[in-house]
Order: C-alpha cells, then structure tokens, then sequence
C-alpha cells in the first residue's frame, strides 16, 4: 500500500507564496516582427545576429524535442545550468533552512551535500552496505518528520554500480517526501530509467545530464523529469534565462545525431569491457567493481602512490581513495582505445615500492 503523497506539505511556506520574478519574454507569446520589450541591444551582436535577444525562458522547443527522445511531455520537464543547478533547485525549493533535511548515501556524488551545505540545510548520511547497494533498516531510522529529500544516484558515482531497483521503488512507497534518482549515467546501463515511472510515482524526481553519454559537458545543460506540479514549483524560483541561447541551439542539434550517440555508447560499453579485462592482468589490482557507467572503481594496493606515478606520467584519474567504502580505489573513466591501451601500459610498468 502506497504512503499518501501530498506536494503541498512539502513546500516552503515562502515559495508558496513567492511572486516569481516576471521576465518581459515570458509575458509574450507568439509571433512578432519587433521586440523592443526587453531593453535588448537592437542592432546585434558582435557575434551572431540574434544572440543580442534573451533567450526562451522555458526552452520549449528543446523540451519537445527532448520529450521526443525521452517519451515524456516538455510540462514534465524543467532544464537546468547543468545537474548542479537541478540540485541546488531542489534543495532551495523544499527545504527550510536549519529545519528541514535531505538524505544521502555515501559513497555517492559529492554535489548533493555540497549544496545543502550552502542552503544550511542538514545532511543525514545513510551509507551504503559493502555490496554498494541501500541499506533500508537504516533508511527508514534516519527518516524523520523534517526530511525532505532522499538522493539517490543510480548508476552510482563513484562506485559504477546501478542500485537495486526494488529498494528504489519500496522507499518511493513509504516516504512521502521527494525521492531524487540521478540518472547521470543509465544510457551506459541495462537498467530502465524510472522515467517511465513517473506517473505512477507523484514524489518522485528524475535528473539526467546532457554531460556524459551526450558528450557535451562544456555545454552545462542537464535535466529535471518531474510531475507537472513539482516542475510549475521549481519554475518559480528558476532563474529566468538559466540555459542560454547558445546551449540551447547545440543540444537541439545534437538531439539530430541520436544514431551517433548510440554508437558513442556502444563504444564505450566495449571498450569497458575490455579495460575491466585488461585491469584484472595487472598484480597490483585487487578488485574491480562491477560498473553500469563510463567509470570503473578499481581497488588496488596504495592506490594514492599509483595515483601519483601516473599524474606523473601524464595520465589523470580519480583517487577516491579518502571515500567512504573506497579505501584503496582510483576511478577510471573509460577512454578511446589508445588512452586505455596508454594508462594498462603505464600501470604494468609502475615498480611497486
């Protein structure tokens, strides 16, 4: 039996009543030859004619055609200056300042508590079991009458690994605050994005990330899937231009090569494969960790001197060695052929001290 969902406990009192801030082109919709409403610079830009206009505050020619890709409405999406922005959104919209708390489950991405830090709002940490998967006894005792938001990362970063889906849906059924999946990395994974679970879920929250699979991170674009009520919500306190003009021109073009981006994925699954078998000949390597994403965590002896030989080599990975249920470990992202071929060369001829 489903817990009751009611959005409207949820929310700050003072979002419930903000005014949001009115730009001049989102008081204007049609079609129109003159634009003098917005105090623009009418004689362009130095750059391309049209980039002296404010863009569409809601991008919804890019929501479309997202939601064409995603099989979901543009109303149940809101886009933000990278998953970033969507956090910190989400936080800011929900949770009252020294009162109310979020839920995380370290090792998990870092940004989560990072922004709750800076909205002063407190963090409960749930950590994982050693398998990397939720730990629901704890879930349930740390939940308490003041949260608000649980983060769950899925692919999980840093440790690759996707979460059990069924511990997923069983928090959605007993918690009525929101529960945040982060899907950064599930076009790299076998499992369904719970998007497609929206409907059946009112608290539920999806992000994904323009970032990774997309290959355009510089473009700082990501994604909020969301009912219709939470998306109007989160409107309010958005800033009114957050994803510029530019952005949204490159990410609708990209959305034309989704056969090159496929492509780009298969590649990189392969080529996991092949670093994971590559990985595991090399003596010092301990354990590599199962990986939905484009990343392995690869335990393995004084994974900090490792670290050091191969900055000094000229090759950059992540040590997440002070994380967590990491102890040891480097993350690896996935590379082309030659750059993996460079880092298993490298690490075969790293003399042990």
């Amino acid at each position: 039996m489903k817990m009751s969902f009611e959005l409207n406990n949820l929310v700050r009192e003072n979002i419930k009543v903000l005014k949001p801030y009115s730009s001049a082109r989102s008081e204007f919709s049609g079609v129109a030859n003159i634009f003098l409403d917005a105090n623009e610079n009418s004689f362009g830009s130095p750059l391309t004619k049209w980039y002296n206009r404010y863009p569409d505050p809601l991008q919804w020619e890019l929501k479309k055609k997202i939601g064409s890709v995603k099989k979901i409405d543009a109303e149940n999406m809101l886009l933000g200056n990278g998953s970033d922005e969507c956090i910190d959104l989400l936080i800011r919209t929900f949770c009252n300042p020294q009162r109310d708390n979020i839920i995380i489950c370290p090792p998990t991405y870092g940004m989560y508590e990072v922004y709750a830090h800076i909205n002063d709002v407190p963090v409960k940490e749930v950590p994982l079991t050693t398998a990397y998967q939720l730990n629901l006894e704890a879930l349930e005792e740390a939940v308490d009458a003041n949260t608000k938001l649980i983060f769950f990362c899925s692919p999980n970063n840093p440790t690759g690994n996707s979460l059990d889906r069924e511990a997923i849906e069983m928090v959605l059924n007993n918690f009525d605050g929101l529960v945040v999946v982060d899907e950064a990395y599930i076009n790299y994974s076998r499992q369904r994005s719970f998007v497609a679970d929206l409907k059946e879920y009112p608290n539920l929250v999806v992000m994904q990330t323009f970032s990774k699979a997309w290959g355009l991170a510089a473009l700082r674009l990501g994604m909020i899937f969301a009912s219709t009520e939470i998306v109007d919500v989160l409107n309010k306190i958005k800033p009114p231009y957050n994803i510029n003009q530019a952005t949204q021109e490159l990410a609708l073009k990209a959305l034309d090569h989704l056969e090159d981006v496929n492509a780009m994925i298969k590649e990189t699954v392969k080529e996991r494969e092949i670093l994971v078998k590559d990985l595991t000949a090399v003596s010092f390597v301990q354990k590599i960790y199962p990986s939905d994403a484009n990343f392995v965590l690869v335990k393995m002896d004084n994974a900090t001197a490792v670290y050091t030989y191969l900055k000094e080599q000229g090759i950059i990975v992540r040590n997440r060695s002070n994380v967590l249920l990491c102890e040891d470990s480097l993350r690896i992202t996935v590379g082309t052929p030659e750059q993996n071929e460079q880092l298993v060369e490298a690490l075969k001829n790293y003399q042990r001290k």
